[in-house]
């Protein structure tokens, strides 16, 4: 198919989905504040952030190695905070967005949707 007269140097802007996973509430939500504070300085178009539910991993287990004396259990639980930001913008105007020092403990995820 051939490209129009004016249209070969422009790329299409695409929905693109970012999502952060970390343990740590605070850290995500500062990540999340810095992408979309960048996205809107370069005016871009943003939904989000939406807060997932939080994942609750939850372990009981015994605290006697063997099984005598009296029973006594120990509970661990991690919570899983997921925060989802929807950018419409190119390739290229979501690395500039993203290309920031993030926290080593907040996962970022992005997925892209053919238009």
């Amino acid at each position: 198919m051939a490209e129009k007269a004016g249209f070969e140097g422009q790329e299409k802007a695409r929905r693109i989905r970012i999502t952060l996973c970390s343990k740590n509430v605070k850290k995500v939500e500062a990540v999340c504040a810095a992408i979309v504070g960048n996205a809107k300085k370069d005016e871009i178009k943003v939904r989000g952030p939406v807060r997932m539910p939080t994942k609750q991993l939850k372990i009981v287990t015994r605290k006697t190695p063997n099984g005598e004396g009296s029973k006594t259990w120990d509970r661990f639980t991690m919570r899983i905070r997921k925060r989802v930001i929807d950018v419409v913008a190119t390739s290229k105007q979501v690395r500039d967005i993203t290309s920031m020092a993030l926290d080593p403990e907040v996962t970022v995820e992005v997925t892209t949707f053919a238009a």
